[in-house]
């Protein structure tokens, strides 16, 4: 038996790393997939294709979670085209780094509008229809920096620190429409992001882990299938941390 069979999920920012992990394993595990991208095309129809080939419905769209109205017209076309919206993973986000001296009002904002307020956009957007199901399970992606903060990293903290509050809020307000909203923390996962940077750096990074490696996309959709499924039916409001113990 399939942990998510005949559920259909949006998740948003799954071309490539994390999102796209998710989506593989979430089609692995039978569930009807919309995705989102901003940019990739080509890398949005090759994993359409690869979705479809594992046997369930999936369909990329081209859509930017940070912009209100781009959210709510996405749940209306899932709807048409799937029928149900049972599961949401917002997982879309980017980073600006820099020391807060240095840090400027527009990398400020724009970290905060792709990464929190497309949560609260999409969350926003699919409530109704899980109301009306009376289901549904909600999953954001914060990390472990929005738990314990990073150096140069303000407003990415803000945003996903920010995400815990939210997350934890929608939960106290659609628990008793049986919707559940929880967060996952990834910490120091190993995607083509990671693979850019110097290996020296990228192995000190991997000792000061307890489990003394870098966690796969993998290791992060199988805490969403988890969360996604039936078999978390009685947890809400929750924060889980896969991140090899770093927090």
């Amino acid at each position: 038996m399939k942990l998510l069979e005949n559920k259909t999920a949006i998740i948003t920012g799954a071309t490539r790393g994390i999102g796209r992990g998710i989506a593989v394993m979430f089609a692995q595990q039978g569930a009807n997939v919309a995705f989102t991208y901003s940019s990739s095309v080509d890398a949005a129809i090759a994993l359409e294709n690869e979705l479809k080939e594992l046997g369930v419905h999936a369909k990329g769209y081209q859509s930017n979670a940070a912009i209100f109205d781009a959210a709510q017209e996405l749940a209306a076309d899932v709807i048409k085209e799937f029928g149900t919206i049972d599961i949401l993973v917002n997982n879309a986000g980017i980073t600006k780094d820099n020391l807060l001296m240095r840090i400027s009002e527009d990398d400020f904002d724009k970290v905060i509008e792709v990464n929190l307020k497309s949560v609260f956009n999409l969350t926003k957007a699919v409530i109704r229809p899980m109301m009306k199901q009376r289901s549904g399970s909600i999953i954001n992606m914060s990390s472990v920096v929005g738990l314990k903060g990073n150096a140069g990293q303000a407003n990415y903290a803000a945003s996903k620190a920010g995400i815990v509050g939210f997350s934890k809020s929608v939960a106290l307000e659609l628990g008793s429409r049986n919707i559940r909203s929880n967060v996952i923390a990834p910490g120091f996962i190993e995607t083509e992001m990671t693979a850019k940077l110097d290996e020296v750096t990228v192995q000190s990074w991997r000792d000061a882990i307890p489990l003394k490696r870098g966690g796969s996309p993998e290791d992060i959709a199988n805490a969403c299938v988890f969360l996604a499924s039936d078999m978390s039916a009685y947890i809400t409001g929750q924060t889980l941390s896969v991140d090899g113990g770093m927090n």
